[in-house]
């Protein structure tokens, strides 16, 4: 098991968890401290709102690939293509959900460097906990705060006589 997903210790009062779930061999659930023993990378980001116009921030936090790939993605390794039909979902606390690639952060491909923040503006995400970041964006809209859960699924299939 790789160390960065080893058993949670205990804490006192209630900690904002992370599920990974889905098509891993190992799901876990994570805090935002856990988050951080992770490489850091710090981004700064630049996005238009709809209502506000554009935002910038700054955050830090583990890229998305490291952490699911740490989970252990269980694509089939004699296909070589097969980690292009992943898909990863994420829902943050309010209910706001995104759909992304596996394609788009893997590093063969697209190389998207999609952090899970644990800081914003310097400020630790502890108490809310890690948001999704996506520093290509030109759109906040698949950026997520407070992130329950992200789900990576491999249920999509090639068509007959692809692959």
């Amino acid at each position: 098991m790789s160390r960065f997903l080893a058993a949670p210790g205990r804490t006192a009062g209630p900690v904002a968890r992370l599920a990974l779930t889905g098509d891993l061999a190992r799901p876990a659930r994570l805090t935002v401290a856990e988050l951080r023993a992770w490489p850091q990378h710090r981004t700064a980001v630049h996005f238009e709102c709809a209502t506000s116009g554009t935002r910038r921030h700054a955050f830090t936090g583990p890229l998305l690939y490291d952490v699911l790939s740490a989970a252990g993605p269980v694509f089939d390794l004699t296909r070589r293509k097969d980690r292009l039909r992943f898909l990863i979902a994420v829902r943050g606390a309010d209910g706001h959900h995104a759909l992304l690639s596996w394609a788009e952060i893997d590093p063969d491909f697209g190389r998207a460097p999609v952090l899970l923040a644990v800081t914003l503006d310097d400020r630790p995400l502890d108490p809310a906990g890690p948001q999704l970041v996506l520093p290509q964006d030109r759109c906040g809209a698949r950026h997520i705060s407070g992130i329950t859960a992200i789900r990576v699924d491999g249920g999509y299939p090639a068509p007959n006589g692809s692959g």
